[in-house]
Parts: structure tokens; sequence; C-alpha cells
């Protein structure tokens, strides 16, 4: 079973941080392989158990159900539920940590997933770089502009 972990230092407080990732539908506004992004149902972005279905830039659509959201902790998790991509049981959890030494953030990005063992490689590097890597990116340069 796969198993990633990233994670990065913002140079941004931990709830500037937060108050972009808390927002489940908000990833498209930010994430460099979203296009779109709407929650079914017209709930709201942070009940537990919504689900998103968004748009990648090849066109794919995926849905992800929110599985947990903390604010007092500042972490919350969530899962695949339909997908293109050849992978199952994906489920991820994020987290934020403020790094006191200049006001900074620790964000911890994780999953676990299966696959094929002849996709699992190829799967993982995917999630690690294109997903998470790209949004760790993708959050600086967001934090920049809005500042």
């Amino acid at each position: 079973m796969p198993h990633i972990v990233k994670s990065t230092i913002l140079n941004a407080p931990t709830d500037a941080v937060w108050n972009v990732l808390r927002d489940f539908n908000g990833h498209d506004r930010w994430h460099p392989a979203v296009t779109t992004s709407t929650i079914e149902r017209a709930q709201a972005s942070d009940k537990i158990g919504c689900v998103r279905r968004f748009k990648l830039q090849d066109g794919s659509e995926l849905r992800e159900q929110l599985l947990a959201l903390s604010d007092l902790e500042q972490t919350f998790s969530y899962c695949l539920l339909d997908t293109p991509i050849p992978m199952f049981n994906y489920v991820a959890h994020v987290r934020l940590l403020p790094v006191t030494d200049g006001d900074r953030t620790f964000w911890h990005w994780e999953s676990r997933f299966t696959a094929r063992p002849a996709d699992a490689e190829r799967l993982t590097q995917m999630v690690a770089e294109q997903i998470y890597q790209a949004g760790f990116e993708a959050i600086r340069r967001h934090l920049k502009e809005a500042a």
C-alpha cells in the first residue's frame, strides 16, 4: 500500500494558510491542476461528509468526500470516491502547525491508497509531485499575491 508523506514550511502565519486550505471547495482557486470545483447538494464546504466534484486540467472528473475538519487543530481528512485514475481506498490527511521562529507554517500532507502493483510507483510519484508538491508551490504563490 503506497504511503505518501510530504511536508513544507511556508513563510506565512498558520491562520492565513488555514483560511485558504479549510475551504474544501476552494482548491480550484489555488491548485494549478484543478479547473473547477463544486460541492454537491449545495452543502457547506466545511460540513463533514460533503462531497466536492471537480475537474482537472486534462478534463478528468473526480469526487472527494470531507471526512474530518478541525479548526482547533487545523487539520482535515478526505477520501477519494470516484476517479478515472487507477487508485483505490485513497485517504489523505492535512495538518498545519505553527513554526514560532518567524511566524511560519509547517504543512504536513499525507495519504495512503491501494493500486495495482504495476501502477503503484507511477501513482505515488504523481500524487507526491503533481498534487502535493505542486500544491505547496501554488499556495506559496497564492499567499504572496494575496499579501
